[in-house]
């Protein structure tokens, strides 16, 4: 697949004296300011010498142009993908293990590997519903967060587990270690969750006029530093966990985008927050029996609850 689009053109004589980017708008039907912008990146050349957007032409001169093809960030590419799991595999769905820094589906801003893209380089059919870049997905794992989630491969399922996520029948369990100890050891935390205010990243909050977020907590174990705890979403919003941890003054340890110590994530060798999908379970859309997934902690986390257990 080519990489870029070489255009080459005589500047006529009637456009004489006007700026580059000027003579690119006419010519090429582009912006200026998209023209500014391939000549700021040494895009554009004037008979054979790199051009300023100011320079002025002078007919007859010979204007060559590169445009970059840009893929488009929603691509599918297929490619296999080192480290995802294939917990479960029929007919109607696939069940697999997400590792860490793997998204699920491709997005704008997003250039790295995607379970999707996975799918479709191992060979898997899966459903066609759903936007292009994410058919067959009915649930998302943050690409931070790694363990087990179910991808549809027919129709039936992925209309029939979609609804299930959405009536909140799905059984999803994670486990996260936290800083410090809650207050109750388990509980529940109902608090609504938005755009973190005042800010244009990536990062949520509790607000007041965020979607309704339930989680539900025990834990597990208690050490000096840090708890284990397993967690049941009834909710799905984005970074729910991590946020209603965030808001309790418990991060997820090593989840420096929500308050966590990053002197304890280094002691402890995390790279990213102590967060895994560990069970996932739901009635199966072919036979309509309950089944249930899981997976175990990846190395990492494995290594940090070993540190912690040893403090």
């Amino acid at each position: 697949m080519s990489t870029a689009d070489h255009r080459t053109l005589d500047v006529p004589d009637s456009l004489e004296g006007e700026r580059v980017d000027a003579v690119m708008a006419q010519l090429f039907g582009v912006s200026r300011s998209r023209a500014a912008d391939l000549i700021a990146r040494g895009l554009v050349e004037l008979d054979g010498g790199a051009a300023a957007k100011s320079d002025r032409v002078l007919g007859g001169a010979r204007l060559e142009v590169t445009f970059p093809v840009e893929q488009d960030p929603l691509l599918v590419v297929p490619e296999i993908v080192e480290g995802i799991g294939i917990v479960h595999d029929d007919d109607e769905i696939v069940v697999i293990d997400k590792p860490v820094g793997v998204a699920v589906h491709p997005s704008p801003g997003w250039s790295g590997p995607t379970v999707v893209g996975h799918l479709a380089g191992a060979g898997f059919r899966i459903a066609t519903s759903g936007a292009s870049e994410r058919q067959g997905i009915v649930q998302r794992l943050d690409v931070g967060t790694s363990g087990v989630m179910v991808i549809a491969k027919s129709e039936r399922a992925y209309s029939l587990l979609k609804n299930a996520f959405r009536e909140r029948t799905v059984d999803k369990t994670y486990h996260a270690l936290v800083q410090g100890y809650p207050d109750p050891l388990e509980g529940t935390v109902d608090a609504p969750i938005g755009r973190h205010p005042g800010t244009s990243d990536h990062r949520f909050a509790v607000v007041a006029d965020g979607r309704p977020s339930v989680t539900h907590y025990e834990t597990l174990e208690a050490h000096r530093f840090a708890s284990l705890l397993e967690v049941h979403l009834e909710t799905g919003r984005t970074h729910q966990i991590r946020v209603h941890m965030s808001a309790l003054k418990h991060p997820c340890v090593g989840d420096l985008t929500y308050g966590a110590d990053p002197v304890l994530a280094q002691r402890l060798g995390l790279r990213r927050q102590w967060l895994h999908a560990v069970r996932l379970g739901f009635e199966h859309p072919a036979t309509g029996e309950q089944v249930e997934y899981s997976t175990e902690y990846p190395a990492d986390l494995e290594s940090a609850l070993d540190v912690v257990r040893g403090l």
